[in-house]
């Protein structure tokens, strides 16, 4: 339990932290910091000690917000997988191989790459590009998805289940 608190404690700091140092104040106040510091150079005539600050702290930030966006983007990347595989395990056409490609071998993603590739190639040898997009494809979509969708509502209603409001 208490290893839990410290993790959602340390989640929830580093999403803040790493919304705050994006920010323009953020810029503000570290480009304020590097003016002072260089204005204050001629005070200190330029000594070690002087440059040996901004080295320190400019080293001592960039240390940690490399740790601090690293795990920013792990989590940013994480919930974008999980986004596209439940497209890719939504749709009924869809390959679901696809589902959790990211774990795949670069050599079984360049197999799938070649797949597309070729698929491409198809694509752009139709010269219409209404070949592929079309308005009545369009609608004969809609038109299936509204079939789906009152056939749920029917199953629901058959068994007397609660159908979730569309959003």
């Amino acid at each position: 339990m208490e290893k839990a608190k410290s993790a959602g404690f340390f989640e929830r700091s580093a999403t803040l932290v790493s919304k705050k140092a994006g920010s323009t104040a953020a810029f503000c106040i570290a480009f304020g910091i590097i003016l002072i510091w260089a204005i204050s150079g001629p005070f200190f005539n330029f000594s070690e000690t002087w440059q040996l600050y901004i080295n320190t702290g400019t080293t001592i930030i960039t240390f940690l917000m490399v740790f601090l966006i690293q795990k920013a983007q792990n989590k940013d990347s994480l919930a974008i997988q999980l986004k596209l595989n439940e497209l890719v395990a939504s749709h009924e056409l869809a390959s679901n191989r696809l589902i959790d490609i990211e774990s795949m071998t670069e050599e079984e993603m360049r197999v799938v790459q070649k797949y597309y590739h070729e698929l491409s190639k198809l694509a752009r040898a139709e010269s219409n590009l209404q070949t592929s997009h079309s308005i009545e494809e369009a609608q004969q979509h809609h038109r299936y998805k509204g079939k789906v969708k009152q056939a749920k509502k029917e199953v629901s209603a058959k068994f007397g289940k609660q159908e979730p409001r569309d959003k």
